[in-house]
This record gives structure tokens, sequence and C-alpha cells, in this order.
């Protein structure tokens, strides 16, 4: 039904790779989420939550150059434990602390990376554009559904996104104490796509729809990628699952392999919150982003 819906979605989906550390740990941990170009200006979408998760890496760089200059500035004047205990607590740092973030956008440009943000006031909703590139590695956008009045009940959608990171071009630099890239090791992460019926509307304050429920969830590292129809037609964004509990709550004995094991369960339905394809047009032509409609 969306194998060839799938096809077009691929060429302007991209998956957006990041890596991180916790902070006095070693170890590094990959993540991804999703974005989609627009027009070939290098303009792009993805939801207010990844971009304030790629702010958040610069904003980590300028703490730790603060950190290091505080501690610099300490060095020798206190025992190297106290210092550090006294940065932990103006810093706010512990164990469960992220200390270092990277991001690194795939297959979207060549070039210097110079990219601006504008993130909608409310919504979960967030431009991207690229600029001073020397190419960009995009070359079919979007059409965004112009009838809206066919996102009903029982209206089958599918999206797209990087849910599972196996991409592992990282590694911990320890003589620089830092995470950084590497040229060696997978670079790519599959995509994978997730249909779903549209079982609700979402509104606003204002009663005012800004989005739609689908029957199966957004997985993590889908937020920010495509929604639509079997012709390939974007009708929304992925941007957050919903928990619905489903009061079926279980407490019985079960036979497994032989022996008898106590099971204490409850179940919830996972359902996908999309922002609705009227807001992202609305956005984009608050801020005079070329889009195709049809």
């Amino acid at each position: 039904m969306f194998v060839k819906a799938i096809e077009t979605a691929s060429q302007f989906t991209r998956p957006i790779h990041s890596i991180f550390r916790y902070y006095k740990s070693q170890e590094v941990h990959p993540g991804a989420a999703t974005m989609f170009f627009i027009n070939n200006e290098g303009w792009a979408l993805t939801c207010k939550h990844v971009a304030q998760w790629i702010m958040a890496g610069d904003n980590l760089i300028k703490q730790r150059q603060s950190y290091q200059a505080d501690f610099d500035l300490m060095k020798g004047s206190k025992k190297e434990k106290h210092i550090i205990r006294e940065l932990d607590q103006k810093y706010k740092l512990n164990k469960s602390t992220i200390f270092e973030l990277r991001h690194l956008f795939v297959s979207c440009i060549e070039g210097n990376l110079s990219c601006d943000i504008k993130m909608h006031p409310n919504l979960d909703i967030a431009l991207l554009h690229f600029k001073d590139y020397t190419k960009l590695l995009c070359t079919t956008f979007p059409v965004f559904l112009k009838d809206t009045s066919i996102l009903q009940q029982g209206k089958f959608l599918c999206r797209l996104g990087f849910p599972f990171p196996e991409f592992t071009n990282f590694e911990y630099i320890s003589a620089q104490d830092t995470i950084g890239w590497t040229q060696v090791g997978q670079q790519a992460t599959p995509r994978f796509p997730i249909e779903g019926m549209l079982t609700r509307h979402l509104a606003d304050a204002n009663k005012q729809v800004i989005g739609f429920e689908l029957s199966t969830p957004g997985l993590k590292g889908q937020s920010g990628g495509p929604a639509f129809d079997a012709d390939g037609k974007v009708c929304g964004m992925q941007s957050a699952t919903n928990h619905l509990d489903l009061d079926f709550d279980i407490n019985k004995e079960v036979l497994r392999n032989g022996e008898k094991k106590h099971i204490q369960d409850s179940a919830f339905l996972h359902v996908g919150h999309c922002i609705h394809v009227d807001a992202l047009k609305a956005f984009m032509q608050q801020e005079r982003v070329a889009f195709q409609e049809g």
C-alpha cells in the first residue's frame, strides 16, 4: 500500500545523528531524530523539541568551555577535589547530567554547515534553513496535501523516520577527554516506516485542529519525520506518542518452560500524535517559505 509512497518520502527525508555522554563517563551513546526538506532553497521541517535538542549541543559546548576556564582559574589555589566539588555545584553536574552532545546532519549538504532555526511559539514545529553550502543533497521535494478534508477517522497514513540508530562512526577521545565522529564504522542507519489509522483529531485551547492521532505509536527517532498518504503526499509530521490506559491489569500465575511464574502487568495503548499539515503550511506561509501543494 505504501511501497511507492515510502520511496517518494525517502528522497527528501533525512536522519539527524546524535552522540552524547554523561558527566564523568567515557561511554558514548547514539541517538537519532528526523527532518525532511521542503524546497531547493535549503529549508527543512522538524519538531521544535528536536531543534531544541540540536541547540542544546551548542549550549553544552559553551558550558564546558566555561567550566574549564573556571577550573584553570582556581587551579593551584585549592585541592583539585575541592575545585571539582565547587564546580559541580555551580554547574549542577552529576552522573545523570549530559555533559557533551554532538549532532550530524546526514546526507543534507556539502560544504560548510550554517543553519538557522525558526521555532513555532506554541506548536511542536521548527524550520531549519541551511545556508552557505556548496551543494544541497536533495533534489526531490514533498507535495503537501491541499484538500485536508479527507483526513478523517479511518484514513490510513504512514510515517517515516530513523528510530533505531545503528551507526557506529563515533568514539571517546581520551587524549582530549571529548567525543567525536570518525571515518570508520557504520555511517548509515536504516529508515523505518510505520503505518497507522487516523483515530482522532487534536485541538488547541481555541478548539482549532492542530494535529491528529494515529492508532500506532510514533517511535523514538521518528520525531520530525513526515506522515504521508498512499500517494506520498505529506499530511502531517510525527511529533509525540501518547499512552492510553486500557485498564487491563494482569495479576496471575502462568506456566513458562514448565515452571510457574507470577505475572503483574498494566496494559497501555501507545498512539502517535502528529502535527496537522494545515498547521505546517500556516507556519511555512508565515515565515514565507515556499512549498508545493497538491
